[in-house]
């Protein structure tokens, strides 16, 4: 499958093209946002969003990941079709995105809907539909924190570039020499497959379709909420040169999921039929969840 992007003209700056996206994707009736007011962690638009936080910096351990790890990954909570999931997702508003009050389904065609009109691979627009289908964990009781919200490292001292760092302090593993040096469990430049991020719905989804899905998609949907990282650049020590290359997919998906984000919701009747002829074409009748 082609990952080459060079036949879909982006533009010739992540800067100029994110400018871009905000003109053609403003919220209606409305002047266009800037880059600056999305994101806006210091005055959020919900009040869930400052104490999401402080529960998922809180509770985000090193030993809860891998205790949602060998719970989830076997994959054996319910098997269904991709629409029964979204099905689902309907119900669900994210509590730690301070930009949109929309169901996730609605966000999910928003995105995949700007990546179609821009003339880019199936397989990305299939990717910007999916990307959140993760958020189904919230389906099998797992609270908000565990399941959405920027992502980071765990096993290694948080980074003071992720939102709210002061909540960290109240995490055992601050506390903990195994887990609070720059590099803790970790090698320099290791490789982000050795490093094991909070846990929530990107790498959930990244597992369930990783035999699926390009590896440029598979990028997209493992790292898109590691903000830490693809913005602020500030786990360069742990990545390794495959990471570089492949951060050039998220950087590229990233504006996407952020700034096609607004009040109208898409058509999903009129569309359903042209995704649920794309899901098949890459995923199975049924996947396991």
């Amino acid at each position: 499958m082609n990952q080459d992007f060079d036949n879909n003209g982006p533009l010739g700056s992540l800067d100029e093209w994110e400018d871009d996206l905000l003109l053609r994707y403003p919220e209606p009736h409305t002047p266009a946002k800037t880059k600056e007011e999305f994101r806006n962690y210091d005055d959020p638009k919900r009040d869930t969003v400052r104490e999401f936080y402080r529960l998922n910096h809180t509770y985000q351990t090193y030993d809860f990941v891998q205790q949602k790890k060998a719970e989830y990954l076997k994959f054996d909570k319910k098997e269904m079709p991709v629409w029964a999931a979204f099905d689902f997702l309907n119900t669900l508003v994210d509590d730690s995105d301070p930009d949109t009050d929309l169901d996730q389904l609605q966000h999910l065609m928003q995105t995949s809907e700007a990546i179609r009109a821009d003339g880019h691979p199936d397989w990305f627009v299939l990717t910007g539909l999916l990307h959140d289908m993760g958020k189904v964990l919230c389906l099998f009781g797992e609270p908000q924190w565990a399941v959405v919200g920027d992502t980071f490292p765990v096993g290694c001292k948080p980074s003071d570039k992720i939102v709210y760092p002061e909540y960290f302090d109240l995490n055992p593993d601050s506390q903990d020499e195994r887990y609070n040096t720059t590099y803790g469990v970790y090698e320099p430049n290791c490789g982000l497959n050795n490093v094991h991020m909070s846990w929530g719905h990107d790498e959930y989804l990244y597992h369930m379709v990783k035999d699926h899905i390009p590896e440029g998609g598979l990028y997209m949907i493992r790292y898109h909420s590691f903000y830490a990282q693809h913005r602020e650049h500030a786990y360069e020590h742990l990545m390794d040169d495959h990471d570089r290359e492949m951060f050039k997919y998220v950087k590229l998906f990233n504006p996407y999921d952020l700034y096609s984000k607004a009040p109208v919701p898409p058509n999903v009747k009129e569309l359903k039929p042209y995704y649920e002829d794309l899901i098949a074409k890459y995923l199975p009748g049924t996947l396991k969840f």
